[in-house]
C-alpha cells in the first residue's frame, strides 16, 4: 500500500500551528486543517504551550468541515500552571487532551540547567499534589484524555497510579524518547508505563536535525519492544524549520515502513489507537 493511502484516515494528535505568541510557525491552524483534509486525514489536534486551543479548533472546524479539528490545554505558566479552572474551561469547550506542564515543567528547566524553577506535580516527599488530584477528577468528569507533557519519568509513574485510580482510562505518554524535553524514558520504563488505556506517543519531530536527531530505527525498536498496539505515531510538527505536519506524517509512515513496521501496525498507530485515546468511534 502506498503512503498516500496509509495516511488516509490518519489522526495526528500533536501539531503546533499558528498563531503562537512566542515563535514563528510553519502553518496556521487553518492551513494545517486544509492540508490534512486534502491528504484524506480524519483529524488533527491543535496544541499550544501558551493557550487553550479548543476555541481555535471550533472556529477552524466551521471553515473546514471535511476534517475533525480538536483542541486541548497544556498546563503551563501561561494558563496558570496546575490550574483546575483552566481544565474545567477546557472540558466545557469539548477539549480532547489535557497535557501536564511542558516548557514550564521543572523537568525541562532542569534539563536546560535552570535549577529550582518550573512546575512539578509532586511534593517534597514525592507524593502527588492535591491540586493534581482535582485536575484528574475534572479530566474524568469531562471525558478528556490525559497526556504527560514534559514531566520526568518519576513524576509519570506516580501520575499513572493516581490517574488510573481516578478512573481515567485514556492516557498518552508524550514523546518519552525525546532528549531535550520530557522524560527521556528507556524502553524498560516505557514497558512499565503500559497498562490498559495507556499509549506511548512517538513524535517524528525528535528525529529531525534541528531537534534531538534520534535515529528513527530506535523508535521502530521501541515500537517493536512495547508493541504497536500500545503506541501512537504523531508528528509534533509546526516548527518553522520543519516540513508541514502532513508531510511529517507521510515521512514518519514511510520511515517506519523502511524499518519493517508493517502496514497493519502503522494503521493501528496512526488511525485506531489515536481514535481510541481521543474517545472517537473506530471510523
Amino acid at each position: 500500500m502506498e503512503t498516500s493511502e496509509l495516511i488516509k484516515g490518519a489522526i495526528d494528535i500533536h501539531i503546533h500551528p499558528g498563531p503562537d505568541p512566542n515563535r514563528r510557525r510553519r502553518v496556521s491552524a487553518y492551513e494545517a486543517a486544509i492540508q490534512a483534509r486534502d491528504a484524506g486525514m480524519r483529524a488533527i489536534v491543535l496544541k499550544s504551550h501558551d493557550y487553550l486551543t479548543a476555541p481555535l479548533a471550533y472556529a477552524i472546524q466551521q471553515f473546514v468541515p471535511e476534517i475533525e479539528v480538536y483542541g486541548g490545554v497544556s498546563l503551563d505558566f501561561e494558563v496558570g500552571g496546575l490550574n483546575p479552572a483552566a481544565v474545567e474551561a477546557a472540558g466545557k469547550l469539548a477539549s480532547k487532551i489535557v497535557w501536564m506542564p511542558t516548557f514550564s515543567s521543572r523537568n525541562d528547566n532542569e534539563k536546560h540547567n535552570i535549577h529550582g524553577k518550573g512546575i512539578t506535580i509532586l511534593d517534597q516527599n514525592g507524593a502527588i499534589l492535591p491540586v493534581v488530584r482535582e485536575i484528574l477528577e475534572l479530566i474524568k468528569r469531562y471525558d478528556m484524555a490525559l497526556a504527560t507533557g514534559h514531566l520526568s519519568a518519576q513524576e509519570i509513574f506516580v501520575l499513572l497510579d493516581e490517574a488510573t485510580g481516578a478512573g481515567i482510562d485514556r492516557i498518552i505518554i508524550t514523546h518519552p524518547m525525546s532528549l531535550s524535553f520530557g522524560p527521556t524514558a528507556s524502553i524498560e520504563d516505557q514497558k512499565r508505563m503500559i497498562r490498559e488505556g495507556v499509549f506511548i506517543e512517538h513524535c517524528f519531530n525528535s528525529t529531525m536535525p534541528t531537534s534531538d536527531r534520534i535515529d528513527p530505527q530506535k523508535i521502530a525498536q521501541a515500537i517493536r519492544a512495547v508493541g504497536p498496539e500500545h503506541c501512537i505515531m504523531s508528528t509534533d510538527f509546526g516548527q518553522i524549520f520543519n516540513p508541514p505536519p502532513v508531510e511529517g506524517m507521510r515521512m514518519f509512515i514511510e520511515t517506519m515502513l523502511r524499518y519493517d513496521i508493517t502496514e497493519n501496525e502503522i494503521i493501528a498507530m496512526v488511525k485506531k489507537n489515536p481514535a481510541r485515546v481521543l474517545g472517537l468511534s473506530a471510523g
